[in-house]
């Protein structure tokens, strides 16, 4: 079997259209059924060993006192299961959820509305939190301290300030991004969760149990293959699970083997270590084009049709995760690994600009 893509044709795959957000983190229209495969209890959650038995303790404390948890923020890459860990926690403690995110947030009266609404130690979860707008976010402190909403209601000298006594509640804030919350904000949590990306041995167990859950039967090596090649996150193991099972239906095969594995996620254009289309465009660029650099941003999104925001949020970080870019104050380079990965001859052009750059910066400390 040849490992490229797009070679590999023992049958009429025309129907399947190559997608390179396959590989994103971020949630897609098509994630819609995901719910079925959430886990609902801790005991469920795979992965995130040390925050699910610290949870446990915390969620088991709170209520044999009858309270409400304490605020939680969860934090961390795209896909790696913070919206299924808000719902679990209220499963946990026994209380209703209310989800919303923080771009919904238009005018006071909308939050004050929902908190208003919540009951009996309630989780009231926010993801997107660090989006919240200033006002919005200020009205918030009093309510997680004290369970107190101060607003104004109307505009000029008839203006008046109400106050008005909510229920306790837990609010649970997601964000990808914790440093763009403010430091009063995110103060207030008194649990601060940091999710971290999987293993692929970890991502196996979830891709057998989610295979369990859509009654489909996997070969283990298969719930490897595919684990391997989904970038350590979950959403993304699901994703190309359900299109490795569409490969193994049009094959009329009933078990989804290495084999049938292996030879989707190559037509899927996903490589080994999870790479896409883009992401070797990315590489293949910065090398063919640009010697490996440096190369800016915005001249690496003009060359390569990107926008600059989605070359930096979504694909930059995996790419040096793996060691394959770097960035520099010149910008980005290529390093060794990326040559070795594309079958590159290595330019060792990434050292000598780091060691042009620090030659640059150094200064005489002889006097």
């Amino acid at each position: 079997m040849e490992d490229s893509f797009g070679t590999y044709n023992p049958q009429d795959y025309s129907s399947y259209a190559v997608n390179e957000h396959l590989t994103t983190p971020d949630e897609l229209p098509s994630d819609v059924n995901e719910n079925i495969l959430r886990p609902t209890t801790l005991d469920e959650y795979v992965g995130q060993d040390k925050i699910k038995e610290n949870l446990k303790v915390f969620i088991e404390s709170a209520k044999q006192r009858g309270e409400a948890l304490d605020h939680v923020l969860l934090y961390g890459p795209p896909g790696l299961g913070k919206t299924t860990l808000s719902k679990i926690i209220a499963n946990e403690m026994g209380v209703e959820i209310k989800a919303t995110s923080g771009p919904a947030f238009e005018k006071n009266a909308e939050l004050v509305a929902n908190l208003t609404n919540l009951h009996g130690n309630a989780v009231f979860f926010v993801d997107e939190i660090h989006r919240l707008n200033r006002t919005t976010e200020e009205l918030l402190y009093p309510a997680m301290e004290d369970f107190v909403v101060d607003f104004t209601l109307g505009q000029g000298p008839s203006a008046r300030s109400i106050k008005l006594n909510i229920e306790p509640f837990t609010l649970i804030g997601a964000t990808t991004k914790a440093g763009n919350i403010s430091a009063p904000l995110r103060d207030r949590f008194g649990i601060i969760c940091r999710l971290e990306l999987y293993t692929p041995e970890q991502l196996a167990l979830i891709v057998r149990r989610s295979a369990k859950i859509l009654n489909v039967s996997i070969e283990d090596n298969a719930c490897i293959e595919i684990a391997s090649r989904s970038r350590g996150t979950p959403r993304i193991a699901n994703r190309l699970l359900k299109r490795v099972r569409d490969f193994a239906q049009y094959e009329k095969s009933p078990t989804i083997t290495v084999d049938i594995a292996d030879r989707a996620l190559i037509r899927l254009e996903v490589d080994k270590l999870g790479l896409n289309n883009v992401d070797r465009t990315i590489l293949h660029t910065m090398i063919d084009k640009f010697n490996g650099g440096p190369v800016g941003l915005d001249t690496l999104g003009a060359a390569t049709g990107e926008e600059p925001t989605t070359i930096e949020d979504v694909y930059e970080p995996f790419l040096m995760q793996l060691g394959f870019i770097a960035r520099t104050p010149r910008g980005r380079i290529c390093l060794k690994g990326a040559y070795e990965h594309l079958k590159i001859p290595y330019k060792n052009v990434e050292e000598r600009t780091l060691l042009n750059w620090q030659n640059d910066n150094s200064g005489d400390n002889n006097g």
